[in-house]
């Protein structure tokens, strides 16, 4: 059989989705792959790059070519519930998905106390507000899956473990907020979907062509009070937008 560059993709693609070249993973080499399928060098770089617009694959320069496949997550309001993002001691909704599907959690945390920026202010109801700016770029099994930015009112947060710069908290901001006497029972969620910024593409080690989910989440109290703001950035294919709501 004669093999074209999306003859190769193709088959690339199903030993990725079926796990045979498993997630974080290096493929061969493109000498080894040109002489299982007899083709061109060439050739299988053509397919390559077919895969990496698809979002399956990662060259790294002098590091081979990597699989940054995921099986797409599902997000709904059922990943917040708390016995999800506490399961077996996970650090929120991100761990629980990452160790279902076999994989490593991993978090890289900065934190700082700041103004939030106007647009930030005004969804806490206030013209300048005092925050704990939580910003953490979240892997699995060592892939950029998103960038996620929290904002918490200073007068909750400062001197808790919201500005640990480590993975401490037991089921994420929600649980802890839980703790401290600041249960939210209300979130919403706005979702748009552009290309990412530079500095985005170069964290989530995608092409700027690639496009990312922008999710803005509020949390509220009982009161109404607005007690948190986090925005996530994360590339489309890796997750299913899901939703349940009433017809009457």
């Amino acid at each position: 059989m004669k093999f074209t560059y999306r003859d190769i993709a193709e088959d690339l693609r199903k030993l990725i989705r079926s796990g045979t070249y498993a997630p974080g993973k290096t493929l061969p080499s493109e000498t080894a792959l040109a002489s299982d399928y007899g083709v061109s060098r060439s050739l299988v770089n053509k397919a390559l790059q077919l895969l990496a617009a698809e979002g399956l694959v990662r060259p790294r320069q002098g590091d081979g070519t990597r699989v940054t496949w995921l099986p797409p997550l599902s997000r709904s309001g059922a990943r917040y519930r708390r016995d999800t993002r506490e399961h077996e001691g996970a650090k929120g909704a991100f761990d629980a998905e990452i160790r279902a599907i076999g994989l490593e959690p991993q978090h890289e945390i900065a934190v700082t106390r700041t103004t939030a920026p106007n647009d930030i202010s005004a969804l806490f109801g206030l013209s300048e507000i005092t925050v704990v700016r939580r910003s953490r770029r979240l892997l699995a099994s060592g892939i950029p899956v998103s960038l996620v930015i929290s904002y918490m009112p200073a007068d909750i947060a400062v001197g808790t473990a919201l500005e640990e710069p480590e993975p401490v908290i037991v089921g994420g901001i929600k649980s802890l907020y839980a703790s401290l006497g600041h249960p939210q029972v209300e979130a919403d969620e706005r979702i748009l979907v552009r290309l990412p910024t530079d500095e985005e593409a170069e964290k989530l080690e995608i092409s700027a062509e690639r496009p990312v989910f922008d999710i803005l989440h509020t949390g509220r109290m009982a009161d109404g009070r607005t007690v948190e703001v986090t925005t996530t950035v994360t590339p489309t294919s890796y997750l299913i937008i899901e939703s349940t709501f009433p017809l009457t």
